[in-house]
């Protein structure tokens, strides 16, 4: 058993010897100029059937965006809540979906249509868009007020 234990010590140490033994040398250092580094600007991209992710999605797509002033209201969401008369002109007094009052004139301008007539009784407005996607058929919504007794 102790010439087991002893010749084990041996075959270890005799393995480990190469690696003792081993010495590293340095690669001598370059002569000549050092080789310049290169930086790349750009980036490249290879589809092989996938959609580009640096493609802008609505490149050449005509995006109407509202002006600063254009009244956003929807004509569904308007209430009638009156009507003025200042030298044979009328004017619409309309209540936005928030209950905010505010004036509209013929033509003015909403972000699905117009106003197209008012009368003493009633506005017309004309709907030219329904979800921001132009109609075929404008559609003419009436807006009456009605007395309350």
């Amino acid at each position: 058993m102790r010439k087991a234990a002893i010749l084990l010590i041996v075959l270890s140490i005799a393995g480990m010897a190469p690696l003792l033994a081993r010495q590293e040398t340095a690669a001598p250092p370059p002569s000549g100029p050092a080789p310049a580094l290169t930086v790349q600007t750009g980036f490249t991209y290879a589809p092989e059937g996938r959609r580009d992710p640096f493609k802008d999605l609505l490149s050449g797509r005509d995006l109407r965006k509202p002006e600063l002033g254009e009244n956003q209201l929807f004509i569904d969401d308007i209430v009638l809540l009156g009507i003025v008369k200042n030298k044979n002109v009328y004017t619409a007094l309309v209540g936005t979906a928030q209950g905010f009052p505010t004036f509209a004139k013929v033509g003015e301008k909403f972000a699905d249509g117009y106003v197209l007539s008012i009368t003493d009784t009633q506005v017309v407005l004309r709907k030219t868009h329904e979800r921001g996607i132009p109609l075929i058929r404008p559609r003419d919504v009436i807006k009456e007020i009605t007395e309350e007794l």
